[in-house]
């Protein structure tokens, strides 16, 4: 039986870590390939690099090691099932941890920057001399390509939630983790009011 729920866990490890490896590295190469159209004077370009661009810069050296981490997933499944010696428990729990948290911080920063560059975006759309709503348009007859103040303010309202969201899921993992790490005094522990 304990072999059974090895294996499969070590197939999940397998899975998800190509998954993992697959989908960053899609993400990464279109993201990479974006920056340096941009840097190098495609459409957008701004004469100097902001240290919001120097901090995406670090997002994505994140990623690449959490793309690294997945791929890791994969060798740390070939050793579960391999003819080899298995990994202790821990030593598996420890390297997920590491995934976890490079993934988290990889989080925050990208949502840091997002709020960011929202809030600048809404700046530079507000600061528009335009007279009623300020409004760019890419097309005259195609009200659809019109991007105006509460379309940034929408956006806005978006990342916040989103960063809110992700605040909550943080602190929910680290009070999972703390009862995990604390489930036998947790279980041993009279109930409160007992003497």
């Amino acid at each position: 039986m304990a072999g059974t729920k090895t294996d499969s866990i070590a197939r999940q490890l397998s899975r998800l870590g190509w998954a993992g490896v697959c989908i960053q590295l899609i993400l990464l190469l279109g993201a990479l390939v974006m920056f340096a159209w941009v840097s190098l004077g495609g459409a957008g370009a701004r004469p100097v690099m902001s240290r919001a661009d120097y901090l995406a810069l670090v997002g994505l050296a994140i990623l690449v090691f959490t793309t690294f981490w997945s791929y890791r997933y994969t060798r740390l499944a070939r050793r579960i099932t391999g003819p080899g010696g298995r990994p202790p428990h821990r030593a598996v729990v420890n390297t997920l941890w590491v995934g976890l948290w490079a993934s988290a911080l990889g989080v925050a920063l990208s949502t840091l920057l997002l709020v960011i560059e929202v809030v600048r975006l809404l700046i530079v759309v507000m600061k528009a001399p335009q007279a009623g709503v300020p409004v760019i348009q890419t097309q005259a007859e195609n009200r659809a390509a019109w991007v105006s103040g509460i379309d940034v303010v929408s956006l806005l309202a978006d990342v916040t939630t989103l960063a809110a969201e992700l605040t909550v899921l943080g602190f929910t993992l680290w009070l999972l983790f703390r009862i995990t790490r604390a489930a036998e005094d947790y279980e041993s522990a009279p109930p409160v009011g007992s003497s």
